[in-house]
């Protein structure tokens, strides 16, 4: 197989991003771009960002989660704890979050700690899901090995049948993770690959410094 992509390129010409619309706070302009995104594209799940971790296997892996809450903290997401992404996570709570949003030609790109958010939170956001969420939640001991499709539409189907007309609680192993940034990235598509990229990034007294970089 062989494919040369090197005639795939667009220009990007829809924005720009100057230090003169820049708050002091990175937190307001995510949740600018955000609203912006949802206004003009909603048929985009725009909530849909990509999180790498370092493996235990010593690879990097990066795989796409829904973003269900974010805060002047940080950014919330919600998963299996046992899974493959939240054993990376307790062995290196040190994440990377990016969003990439086409129809504006903007990424951002977040650095983090990742912790577990209260487990009352968990249980609350765990009630509103639908209840097909909650019982996937219980059925897929998510990243294992599983013989066939069969055995996970078996295991649904008798999960259904025992939790017929009774309430689910939220599994101890499935909750949220807060990621507390430290830096994070704009990044405004622009002609002539001269891209627009500010970096917000705490220093040591929390404060956030603002940086212009090199497209």
């Amino acid at each position: 197989m062989d494919k040369d992509l090197g005639h795939y390129r667009r220009s990007y010409e829809k924005k720009e991003l100057l230090e003169s619309d820049l708050p002091e706070n990175p937190l307001e302009l995510f949740q600018k771009w955000f609203y912006a995104v949802e206004a003009f594209f909603p048929e985009v799940e725009n909530n849909a960002m990509t999180v790498s971790t370092f493996g235990l296997d010593g690879y990097p892996k990066s795989r796409v989660v829904l973003l269900k809450k974010y805060t002047y903290e940080g950014f919330i997401f919600y998963t299996n704890y046992n899974s493959e992404k939240g054993k990376a996570i307790e062995a290196n709570p040190n994440v990377c979050l990016s969003f990439f949003w086409s129809g504006t030609e903007q990424q951002i790109i977040i650095k983090g700690t990742a912790e577990k958010v209260a487990e009352n939170l968990s249980d609350g956001y765990f009630e509103s899901r639908p209840r097909g969420s909650q019982l996937g939640a219980l059925v897929s001991h998510q990243s294992e090995v599983l013989p066939d499709r069969e055995y996970l539409e078996k295991k649904l189907e008798n999960l259904e049948q025992k939790y017929e007309g009774k309430d689910i609680e939220r599994p101890n192993y499935w909750g949220g993770y807060l990621v507390r940034p430290t830096e994070i990235e704009f990044w405004q598509g622009r002609p002539n690959r001269l891209h627009d990229r500010i970096r917000y990034k705490l220093d040591h007294d929390y404060n956030w410094v603002i940086n212009r970089l090199s497209p």
